[in-house]
């Protein structure tokens, strides 16, 4: 099989195409055909420098594909199923930037006939940050649906962005009303057509004012992906027992804040990664995001606000390059035709 790998921590360059033989799944693995693998600012995070550990490694968190072998032991799943994967490369060395993958069944999802394979290597990560950032229980799973945010006002901070555009439309499937804040007209056009609301243009004048005239009461989620730039902002408007998610370190690695400001709203701060995500938390997530998909509230493509951009496997250092280059939209590998 085909399959990019890296053997040393770099630039894109240090991504090559290499034949490797076909992996074979153990007990309760399952190996998938990928058709397309999802492009996320970790991998090239990663490869740039932040994971090490492994002598060879094929990156890719995300994916889509047909399961072609399955494993002892394994349920639910079978040599045909179309799916998708979350975690792929997450505490192994190989991940979806091959032909094959082989991987834990409990990280391989049914993918719906109706849901494509490019929607499918588009969930994982960005979805399932997504659905932690509007959740909060850390004593059971909390969980996303019809119904479920009603009468809750949402903030996403950069809603064009991949996870703020995943936000917005589970937070609208859920019921919630959602304001997101965009830097210009381009990106608040593709937020409205993720299923925002209302749109706010930090570039311009007081947004704070801004956000409170269309939410007076304040806001109950503000999912923050810029928290050293916009720390103020979530103070002003996120209302008395709000939540503050926090899934990014955009515009700086450092926060300060005001505490009484915080203090006095009786505010809860989340900061979440979902490489420890306990696995309760990780389930509940896979099982309303694939809920969201059968239901048609989770797409992707020009009319959902996410331009897609496809590289083939070759090209795999381009795809990341676009990625660490800031490509509006999702950035997607086709390994085979779909």
């Amino acid at each position: 099989m085909r399959a990019v790998v890296y053997r040393e921590t770099g630039p894109s360059s240090v991504l090559t195409l290499v034949e490797r033989d076909l992996p074979e799944p153990g007990p309760g693995e399952v190996r998938v055909r990928l058709v397309r693998a999802g492009v996320n600012p970790t991998d090239w995070k990663f490869r740039a420098g932040m994971m090490s550990g492994y002598d060879e490694v094929t990156p890719g968190q995300d994916g889509a594909g047909v399961v072609d072998a399955v494993g002892a032991g394994v349920t639910g799943l079978g040599t045909g199923d179309r799916v998708w994967l979350v975690l792929a490369q997450h505490g192994r060395a190989y991940g979806t930037a091959a032909e094959y993958t082989v991987q834990p069944a409990d990280r391989v999802v049914p993918l719906p006939d109706g849901a494509d394979f490019d929607l499918g290597a588009s969930l994982g990560v960005p979805a399932v940050t997504a659905h932690r950032a509007l959740t909060a229980s850390e004593f059971g799973p909390a969980r996303l649906g019809p119904g479920a945010l009603a009468g809750r006002v949402v903030l996403v901070a950069g809603g064009a962005g991949a996870v703020g555009n995943a936000a917005i439309q589970l937070a609208r499937w859920s019921g919630a009303t959602v304001i997101t804040t965009v830097s210009g007209p381009e990106k608040a056009a593709l937020a409205s057509s993720a299923g925002a609301h209302h749109t706010v243009d930090y570039t311009q004048g007081d947004t704070s004012a801004r956000i409170l005239e269309l939410a007076p009461d304040g806001v109950d989620i503000a999912v923050e992906v810029a928290p050293a730039q916009n720390i103020g902002i979530d103070l002003d408007v996120v209302k008395t027992h709000g939540l503050v998610s926090i899934y990014a370190n955009n515009g700086g690695d450092e926060m300060t804040m005001p505490l009484r400001a915080a203090f006095g709203k009786n505010l809860r701060f989340q900061f979440l990664i979902l490489y420890t995500l306990d696995d309760g938390l990780l389930r509940a997530a896979l099982e309303d995001v694939a809920a969201a998909v059968e239901a048609g509230a989770l797409r992707v493509g020009e009319a959902a606000g996410v331009p897609l951009h496809h590289y083939p496997l070759a090209a795999t250092a381009a795809a990341h390059d676009a990625v660490e280059g800031g490509a509006v939209g999702k950035v997607l590998i086709d390994v085979a035709d779909g």
